[in-house]
């Protein structure tokens, strides 16, 4: 599990590409300090195996399934990556909840400065869009960010100077594609008020009542 808060911006030193899969070799520093082989790191947002660490270095297999999905397959020699360890149990939690297992891709369709912010907007597809709330959590390139409006078509951010000195938000330009994950939270209350599991026994107790009874 991660929180969304990126610790450093890593480079891509290689990226070795197969018929359906990928081995990436990404350049680092803070990251490595304490990490082993099989940890897990986000790598803008997708959670990646460390499989290798050459010096100032890590290497991640990306699979078939995680190319179709994300932003990944577009990034070449060079591109540089959002990186986050996996949270430890005894850190603050800064972010939100973040799996690491990204829902699809959006992209840029507007930045706009507001002062000392700037405004972002993603356009999506439905199927992430509806689980995108204002005032909700979404993870953006592997940034716990905050919704500030959504519509049918897209939804916007607005972000701080921090935040995009601290990220590859700051090289982003129009037509851009992001890696997007929505919050998991809703898609867990969708499934349980959609569906009951057909192991189960008895009837659900969990209705939309029940819910706002008890404050979600």
């Amino acid at each position: 599990m991660f929180t969304g808060i990126v610790e450093e911006i890593g480079t891509l030193e290689k990226i070795q590409k197969g018929t359906h899969s990928a081995i990436l070799t990404i350049k680092a520093h803070k990251v490595l300090e304490d990490t082993k082989i099989g940890d897990s790191i986000a790598v803008n947002g997708i959670c990646l195996t460390v499989t290798t660490l050459p010096a100032g270095c890590f290497t991640a297999d990306v699979m078939h399934e995680t190319l179709n999905r994300s932003s990944l397959a577009g990034l070449s020699q060079g591109s540089q990556v959002n990186l986050e360890r996996a949270m430890a149990a005894d850190s603050r939690f800064g972010g939100h909840i973040v799996s690491g297992h990204v829902d699809g891709i959006g992209k840029i369709s507007g930045i706009q400065k507001d002062d000392n912010a700037i405004w972002y907007t993603i356009e999506a597809k439905p199927e992430i869009l509806r689980y995108v709330v204002e005032k909700g959590s979404i993870t953006i390139d592997g940034i716990s960010l905050t919704v500030a409006r959504v519509n049918q078509n897209s939804f916007s951010i607005s972000a701080i100077p921090h935040t995009v000195a601290q990220t590859i938000l700051k090289e982003k330009k129009m037509g851009d594609v992001v890696n997007l994950e929505t919050d998991i939270i809703g898609k867990y209350v969708e499934k349980l008020l959609g569906q009951a599991p057909a192991v189960q026994s008895r009837e659900s107790t969990i209705t939309r009542d029940f819910l706002t009874k008890y404050g979600f």
